[in-house]
């Protein structure tokens, strides 16, 4: 079950975005990113033990703002093999020292996003406990199973590509608020909204599954 502690976070995890984004190859935005949290949501841990978290964060630091997608997880201790992924560390008002992560190099999500394009994980609300969110879209793989296992994840400019089965789960980093004809990914996809400025909401991937 996907448990949200209402408490805080410190730094939060907007601040150690705003530390983190720059030294990205996919990052189109200034030197000092001013984020805004735009919408995200959740996937469980069967084991209950990590944190995964699609975060979508605007930034107004360049010309004009971009969107981001952002999968964190959240781990009780550093993973040693994932060291180059550290987002960094916050102190939780509950759980204590929580370690960050790109989750694009987590195995723990990177086997959870798996299970999501194959229609064997549903994803949760981001906000609320053990809640399904509707909102977000799966346009279910037939052929991949989690136990075929994946290679190390690759940064383009505007994704994150990890090789898994044969194929490759992408990560769309930078959102665009339009979403392709449902054939477009036909090995599998995920979309999901998120906040403009205006109020209003645009729709786009956030994860797919192409040969």
């Amino acid at each position: 079950m996907s448990v949200v502690y209402r408490t805080t976070m410190v730094p939060t995890k907007v601040q150690l975005l705003a530390s983190w984004l720059p030294g990205r190859s996919w990052y189109h935005g200034g030197k000092m990113p001013e984020l805004r949290k735009a919408g995200g949501f959740r996937l469980d841990d069967p084991d209950g033990e990590v944190g995964i978290e699609f975060m979508v964060v605007t930034d107004h630091s360049g010309a004009q703002p971009h969107t981001y997608h952002v999968p964190l997880t959240y781990r009780g201790s550093a993973l040693p093999e994932a060291a180059e992924a550290l987002v960094g560390t916050s102190q939780h008002g509950i759980l204590g020292t929580r370690w960050v992560y790109d989750a694009a190099r987590d195995p723990v999500a990177v086997a959870r996003i798996i299970a999501l394009l194959t229609g064997n994980a549903r994803p949760q609300a981001q906000s609320e406990s053990d809640t399904p969110d509707p909102s977000v879209s799966v346009h279910t793989a037939d052929t991949l199973s989690v136990a075929e296992g994946f290679g190390s994840a690759q940064d383009g400019s505007t994704y994150t590509d990890i090789p898994a089965g044969g194929r490759v789960v992408r990560v769309h980093r930078l959102l665009q608020g339009m979403l392709a004809p449902a054939d477009a990914v036909s090995a599998g996809r995920v979309s999901a909204p998120w906040r403009l400025d205006d109020g209003t909401t645009a729709t786009g991937v956030f994860l797919s599954l192409t040969e």
